[in-house]
């Protein structure tokens, strides 16, 4: 593996300061945002069918807009070339080790939803149903099941679905790899790949804070093996690839399998 090669911040030019508040805002003020808005979300998900594709939508505006925003602020950064970002070919074919990390994360893949077709799942948890203040909608769904209630349930949930698991592959990875991790060498230049595939595992993990502590150290392994992946290739193109896979490995899940969102009328 190997960083970024970025010698030092000033590598950034006049997009410094930009770099350097978006890399801010990914690790302290996405956690943030996520989890006021999926709170949020959980709340609607009791009373309004549309719900989870209004949310939907939103996450696709907010991911190509943040993407779109830290590709003008790459573009601005002269010294800092493509394949300092992952926005190249991989430069050759995976090694072992990251052969054996790719593998690893399709048989999860597979078994996840083997695990979730089963329908163990289906049905509301019980803490869902405990609501007793008016206040109690915002935070509906306990953290286990956060992720739980963002998978669709209807064809037309469905569609959206995949445009959203396309997106998080191409603009999370932009993000949380290529970008987010260029700022990180350019601010301490010299530091090993292994210490970056770290940074990279906490920040994508916290990104993640709605789905509680086991979601954020389930989803920091993933972004630390993702940051492994590309930076032993070099390239941001198998990231992207094994990302949408993963994400949309959940359309395979048929929606009898998952618990379901009732409506609790406060009474």
């Amino acid at each position: 593996m190997s960083a970024p090669d970025l010698t030092s911040f000033a590598d950034l030019g006049p997009a410094q300061l930009a770099a350097a508040v978006i890399a801010v805002y990914l690790v302290v003020g996405e956690p943030f945002v996520g989890y006021v808005l999926h709170r949020r979300f959980e709340g609607r998900l009791r009373s309004d069918p549309a719900a989870r594709r209004s949310f939907y939508r939103r996450l696709l505006v907010l991911e190509w807009g943040l993407a779109a925003v830290t590709l003008v602020v790459w573009l601005a950064a002269p010294h800092v070339g493509a394949a300092d970002v992952g926005l190249r070919l991989p430069t050759g074919l995976p090694g072992p080790l990251t052969s054996v990390v790719v593998v690893a994360l399709l048989v999860l893949a597979v078994l996840s939803v083997r695990a979730l077709r089963s329908g163990a799942l289906a049905g509301p948890p019980p803490e869902a149903l405990r609501r007793t203040r008016p206040g109690d909608a915002r935070h509906a769904e306990p953290p286990g099941h956060a992720a739980l209630a963002l998978l669709p349930r209807s064809t037309g949930e469905r569609r959206l679905f995949a445009l959203v698991g396309v997106t998080a592959g191409v603009c999370e990875e932009w993000l949380y790899r290529g970008f987010f991790l260029a700022v990180v060498a350019a601010l301490a230049p010299g530091l090993p790949a292994l210490v970056l595939v770290l940074v990279a595992g906490v920040a994508f993990g916290l990104a993640h804070a709605y789905q509680g502590p086991t979601g954020v150290l389930t989803t920091g392994v993933l972004g630390a093996l993702l940051a492994g992946v590309y930076l032993s290739t070099g390239s941001l193109l198998l990231p992207v690839l094994l990302h949408a896979a993963i994400d949309l490995r959940f359309l395979l899940v048929p929606s009898s399998a998952l618990p379901s969102a009732s409506v609790v009328p406060v009474r």
